[in-house]
């Protein structure tokens, strides 16, 4: 009886001291998504007794943010590299955190943590474990499973298509592609009947052009009684990239079953992404930009702009007068990726004389 007051004793206790405590985080620890990798809704529960202790909470969702990053920002043979990871070594990336929704339900503590990643120190730790991580940019995607049973010598676009019915129903919260799937059409399914002879050769254009997506993957998978051959065609960012897996003894009664198929197929999709949006820590690309000294408005965009770019790893004004601003640039890429996440931005650069100068 007594161990039951101390216990209701503490809930009071903490509810007022966690209220104060989250109206502080809401006050002082406003992040800058600009120079910080944001992960949020990170959800954390424990027990709520005489051992409870508020730090080893908090401690366990820095833990679960950083394994979520990295998840997020570094393909999957990378991310066992930092599996061992000290909470010292994650504690000095992390710039602020919030503690919100906190609750107690049947003596269990539940919280929602967002923490903020210090973008500069975190680019160098992974540097320094020889990893280059990815900017992690969400992206829509037209995804099409088609089925093809060599048994019945039949293709299944939707109707009797276990792979598309249940490609959504699971999502990692660290996946970076949305997979858009196409709505069923009678059109499509046609299509794809009179070309099932050449289902490979297939470009599937009629059916992808119908959605205003740049980027598709076309997913055939070729069942052989309990084993699948999947030949997967995946167009990023203007590159058609050819893949193939194999999986053997897969029982598609079983859920679980087939959830680790799509999912593994969604990790290969997903390192495709990375590798295209990587950064690469090792290069530093000295870059000297001028901009009209009038022109204070623009100058002050372009400031902005270049807090904004990922791969911008430093930028200063190193001279000016009453004609030209020039800004010296280190950027960890090429000059044409450097113009186009200008171009992206609405800033144009060009070139006279051999000098860069903001059009």
């Amino acid at each position: 009886m007594q161990i039951k007051k101390k216990l209701i004793k503490m809930n009071r206790m903490y509810i007022i001291f966690f209220s104060s405590i989250l109206f502080i985080n809401i006050l002082f620890f406003i992040p800058s998504n600009a120079n910080s990798f944001k992960i949020t809704d990170l959800e954390i529960s424990e027990p709520f007794d005489l051992n409870f202790n508020k730090e080893k909470v908090i401690d366990k969702g820095f833990e679960i943010g950083f394994n979520r990053l990295v998840s997020m920002v570094t393909t999957s043979d990378q991310t066992k590299k930092l599996n061992k990871t000290s909470l010292k070594e994650i504690k000095a990336l992390i710039d602020s955190f919030i503690v919100r929704d906190e609750r107690f339900i049947n003596d269990e503590y539940f919280t929602t943590l967002d923490v903020n990643f210090n973008k500069k120190d975190t680019l160098i730790f992974f540097e320094q474990n020889n990893i280059f991580p990815s900017i992690p940019i969400k992206k829509n995607i037209l995804t099409i499973p088609v089925l093809v049973d060599l048994q019945l010598n039949k293709i299944f676009l939707f109707t009797n298509n276990i792979f598309y019915k249940n490609w959504n129903t699971e999502h990692k919260n660290f996946f970076l592609i949305n997979h858009l799937l196409p709505s069923e059409d009678l059109e499509d399914v046609e299509l794809i009947n009179q070309n099932s002879n050449s289902i490979e050769e297939y470009d599937f254009k009629e059916i992808i052009n119908r959605y205003d997506l740049k980027d598709y993957i076309v997913t055939i998978i070729y069942k052989d009684n309990n084993n699948y051959k999947i030949l997967s065609k995946i167009k990023l960012n203007q590159s058609l990239v050819i893949h193939n897996q194999k999986f053997e003894n897969i029982d598609l009664t079983n859920s679980k079953n087939i959830n680790e198929v799509i999912n593994q197929l969604k990790t290969v999709y997903e390192n495709y992404w990375k590798k295209i949006n990587q950064i690469n820590t090792s290069i530093k690309l000295p870059l000297t930009v001028s901009i009209n000294s009038k022109q204070n408005k623009k100058i002050q965009i372009f400031e902005k702009t270049l807090s904004k770019i990922d791969l911008v790893s430093y930028f200063d004004i190193v001279k000016f007068d009453n004609q030209k601003t020039y800004f010296k640039i280190i950027y960890n890429g090429s000059p044409k990726k450097f113009i186009d996440d200008l171009k992206e931005n609405n800033i144009i650069i060009i070139s006279k004389n051999q000098i860069w100068q903001v059009e």
